[in-house]
């Protein structure tokens, strides 16, 4: 995909505009955040864009030198090599100007619920959020646990977490589905192999302003906090149940042992539900485009299998099978499923484009 001079230009400009209004020191307050993700934006774009003007200005003066006979043996050299790089970089001037989903960079909340295979379910979940908790401190992200509903043979029913850090969403946007495990549960004599599920779910978090709760339209009950078979894990009504009248959504939270913690934390979730479900809206027109994406964000759609006895994980929607499971469930491979599913979402959305 050729960019045109025209359009390096105006990315050329702006930033250089851009540079120019953040080192004037007159911006103050939302203007100074503005123009700083305008910046951060755009520095990526506008730096692979000086790259491919320079390589075809280059290009132009080495063709020019071939008429030169002393110096057309050299010239011949630099402009196969160039010619060589130019579509390469050009590639990646077309990536970073794809467009940007508005939440890439926003914080995330990480939902992972156990589904068909009983205990084997919840003791997967717990493996799966293990995964992200290491995955997240490579990237050098927080986690921070929102909500647990730990299950009696170890392992989670339910957990929900907020992950905060650079390009969180970005990274684990991908990761919503169904995922599967192939493998002998600890429990079983026999050998046999089981195969059970759990549900994950990553939805951006909102800021305060992206999503207004009216505090007449909540109906909230506190109740007593239980932990796994039916013990009270404190004496005090400090579990918080929240539900959002006009849209029915339920929420709660029991982690902390305060009351207006768990209110507090029980109000995130649910912004980030409610934002979700405006974002699914908006977005419906573009539902037929996203379906042609790496996964179409339905939490119902079984997209990986992790499968013990043979060490391998395979991702459905990309056809990718790694024998790397050790690495992956420890956290750190994650990172090479990750990478492979953003270049086939920008390779998709390239060719889209193009089309």
């Amino acid at each position: 995909m050729t960019i045109p001079a025209e359009r390096l230009d105006q990315i050329a400009n702006r930033f250089a505009e851009l540079e120019a209004r953040m080192a004037s020191g007159q911006l103050e307050g939302d203007e100074f955040v503005q123009a700083s993700r305008d910046y951060a934006e755009l520095e990526p774009v506008a730096k692979v864009a000086a790259e491919v003007k320079a390589a075809r200005a280059e290009i132009g003066e080495l063709e020019e030198m071939l008429a030169d006979p002393e110096m057309k043996a050299m010239a011949e050299e630099e402009l196969a090599a160039l010619r060589e790089r130019l579509p390469q970089a050009e590639r990646q001037l077309a990536i970073a100007m794809l467009p940007r989903d508005s939440a890439d960079n926003k914080p995330a909340m990480l939902e992972i619920r156990a589904g068909t295979g009983g205990d084997e379910a919840a003791l997967f979940a717990g493996d799966l959020y293990r995964m992200y908790e290491r995955f997240a401190a490579e990237q050098g992200w927080k986690v921070e646990p929102v909500s647990l509903s730990a299950s009696e043979v170890g392992g989670f029913k339910e957990v929900v977490a907020n992950v905060t850090g650079t390009g969180v969403f970005a990274k684990l946007k991908f990761e919503s589905g169904v995922h599967r495990v192939q493998r002998v549960p600890e429990t079983e004599s026999g050998g046999r192999i089981h195969t059970s599920a759990a549900t994950v779910a990553v939805l951006p978090e909102p800021d305060e302003v992206d999503v207004q709760i009216d505090p007449t339209e909540l109906k909230i009950d506190t109740y007593r906090a239980s932990g796994a078979g039916g013990q009270h894990v404190n004496t005090t009504d400090s579990a918080i149940r929240i539900t959002h009248l006009p849209t029915g959504t339920v929420v709660t939270c029991q982690d902390g042992r305060s009351q207006h913690k768990n209110k507090e934390k029980a109000l995130q979730v649910l912004r980030t539900r409610l934002y979700d479900a405006q974002r699914e809206a908006t977005q419906g027109a573009e539902a037929e485009a996203r379906k042609a994406m790496v996964g179409s964000g339905d939490r119902s759609e079984r997209i990986r299998t992790y499968n013990f006895p043979q060490g391998r994980v395979t991702d459905h929607r990309i056809g990718l099978t790694l024998q790397k499971l050790p690495q992956i469930i420890a956290g750190p491979g994650l990172g090479e499923l990750i990478d492979a599913l953003i270049a086939e979402d920008e390779a998709k959305r390239l060719a889209a484009l193009n089309d």
